[in-house]
């Protein structure tokens, strides 16, 4: 598994576990780091930051464009590899939004229920194809 398929994993370990439990993701990427039992790599970091800090937009993107899926009734996993795969999309320049999609579907493959890579792509792919008009901050 490549470095940053492995950090994408992390980051969306962290974003899970923040939302399951009630935390700041941010908060709770820098006391892993911090305590040093559990490898956080900084492209993991940069993605939570990322997401935390374009989170009202990146839901705002997934609401409008998820056709009868509110962000509530999708699966955490699903939700909040959206969000990564959103954040790499509009705001990581270094990024192709080709990889950005495949990473996530890859990861939804691995990790969500079946019609998860079928949703996860289809979604991320229509925000590539209106990224031009999605970028606002």
């Amino acid at each position: 598994m490549a470095a940053r398929t492995k950090a994408r994993k992390r980051a969306l370990d962290l974003l899970f576990e923040a939302e399951q439990r009630g935390l700041d993701p941010v908060t709770l990427a820098a006391d892993r780091l911090a305590s040093g039992h559990v490898p956080v790599p900084q492209y993991s970091l940069d993605l939570v930051e990322g997401v935390q800090a374009h989170r009202e937009r990146i839901d705002e993107l997934l609401e409008t464009y998820s056709h009868g899926w509110p962000l509530d009734r999708m699966p955490s996993v699903d939700r909040n590899l959206l969000r990564i795969g959103v954040f790499e999309l509009v705001w990581c320049d270094d990024v192709p939004d080709a990889v950005a999609v495949s990473e996530a579907v890859g990861l939804a493959s691995e990790l969500s229920t079946d019609e998860s890579p079928a949703f996860v792509n289809g979604l991320l792919s229509r925000l590539m194809e209106l990224k031009p008009g999605l970028v606002d901050s």
